[in-house]
């Protein structure tokens, strides 16, 4: 739940300590999405060329997060020819919380995540952060601009500190704060705004991206292309495998605590979508496929098909222990559900990332279906085309299990560190390998074959 695009999407453990965490439209249902095009270039906040961010001098400090948290975004300037450069805005995730009690654990346990004290001065950007054309092939040249998380709302919150809480929650007043601020800086005269995030931050995405392009346009900025990416952000309302007490994030059903969290956070959802519920339910605009048919503009879904996040929620741990079957059937029909709620998005590649370059579906990596998608928003836009022939942007994987795509990145066991391949990992969470076979109606042979080759 880091930065920008670095969440991992292992099935590692749960996150350490128990806060809370956590990250596409197109022209789907409403094909009048646009946001449209301008030219011009964003001004330099630092050296050219660089993958480190460092926070400009931004001279609004009036908007603080959860703890005594001045937001100050750190920027990284593109090189080349800056007319043709997009510029990323990056809201990351980490979870969130919800009451006094585990807003105070998170304090004191995570305090990066609700206090800018121990922030760093730099910050080396990795993935669609980088600089470097090896790793972010089609956005090298990008200005970036990566916004720190420590808000606590999943970007949504509007709450100031008061005396009845002195927790201020004001994720989304943050968002509107730095676009301000960037407007000064040359974003008035950028092209593509692309507000990319990850986990909590790809939620985050999905509330806020309309509202930023409406904010420019408020603010006479109507040539300026609003785009969103969601990395790991699309999560289900549905029923836990082994309910628990809601106590903080981690045991508490994703409804409850979103629930919850938008009425402590003063939490803000899109009108478009808020109005499809009724009072008191805007909570369901937090879940990607109730928000998505809502939103005017474009925005490219990535997500695990097997989510550490969601299967956390829903209390299904894949290691240290084995697997009941009534888990394995669990986790087999969470595929399924998360796959239907894809199938409208017209953007979407399933699963998503760790080492972003090396992660494929169909072949197709996410740098490649990133650069269709921009291609085909940018030829929609001038000639009114629809998206380029051999240029995917909808790849959906077809794996049953976890970890069956052989370009996922290594499992490792998490008591001795060893690596795993597949059937080490099936036969560590306890499967019966021909009972596997018999549910997918082959031969125990051929299984095993298919899972040594990576099939």
């Amino acid at each position: 739940t880091e930065p920008g695009l670095a969440r991992s999407g292992r099935v590692p453990a749960p996150p350490p300590q128990r806060p809370g965490s956590s990250t596409s439209a197109g022209e789907g249902a409403f094909p009048h999405r646009h946001c449209n095009c301008g030219h011009g270039r964003v001004i330099p906040l630092c050296s050219p060329g660089s993958s480190t961010c460092r926070p400009p001098h931004l001279a609004s400090g009036a908007v603080p997060a959860a703890g005594p948290c001045p937001q100050r975004p750190a920027a990284r300037s593109g090189p080349g020819d800056a007319e043709r450069q997009p510029t990323g805005l990056l809201p990351p995730g980490g979870w969130y919380c919800f009451n006094r009690e585990n807003c105070d654990t998170r304090f004191d346990t995570m305090r990066r995540l609700m206090s800018s004290k121990e922030w760093p001065v730099t910050r080396v950007g990795t993935g669609i952060l980088s600089s470097q054309p090896e790793e972010n092939p089609h956005w090298w040249n990008a200005n970036m601009v990566f916004i720190p998380y420590c808000s606590s709302d999943v970007w949504s919150g509007a709450s100031s500190k008061s005396e009845k809480n002195e927790y201020a929650f004001m994720g989304a007043l943050i968002i509107q704060e730095v676009i301000k601020e960037l407007v000064g800086k040359g974003l008035n005269t950028a092209k593509v705004l692309l507000l990319a995030g990850s986990s909590a931050g790809g939620t985050g995405v999905l509330l806020n991206v309309d509202r930023v392009a409406e904010q420019l346009e408020e603010m006479g900025y109507h040539g300026i292309q609003v785009r969103g990416l969601a990395d790991s952000g699309w999560f289900l309302d549905n029923k836990q495998y082994r309910r628990t007490d809601c106590i903080d994030t981690i045991t508490c059903a994703p409804t409850e605590a979103i629930k919850r969290g938008i009425r402590y956070w003063n939490g803000i959802v899109p009108e478009r979508c808020k109005l499809r519920f009724k009072e008191g339910e805007e909570w369901n605009c937090f879940f990607g496929y109730k928000i998505y048919p809502t939103l005017r503009c474009p925005v490219f879904i990535v997500q695990w098909l097997f989510d550490e996040a969601q299967l956390t929620v829903d209390n299904v741990h894949l290691t240290g222990q084995p697997v009941q079957e009534g888990q394995w059937l669990y986790i087999q029909n969470l595929g399924r559900e998360l796959r239907n709620t894809l199938k409208d998005v017209t953007e979407v590649l399933y699963p998503v990332f760790c080492h972003w370059t090396d992660i494929q579906v169909k072949g197709t990596s996410l740098p490649r279906a990133l650069h269709c998608w921009d291609r085909s928003l940018h030829e929609s836009n001038k000639n009114g085309k629809t998206p380029l022939k051999g240029c995917p942007i909808h790849l959906i994987d077809s794996c049953p299990w976890p970890h069956c795509n052989p370009s996922c990145p290594t499992i490792r066991d998490q008591f001795t560190g060893q690596e795993m391949n597949v059937i080490q990992f099936l036969m560590h969470m306890g499967f019966d390998v021909q009972k596997m076979a018999q549910q997918q109606g082959l031969e125990p042979s051929k299984l095993l074959g298919m899972l040594s080759s990576g099939n």
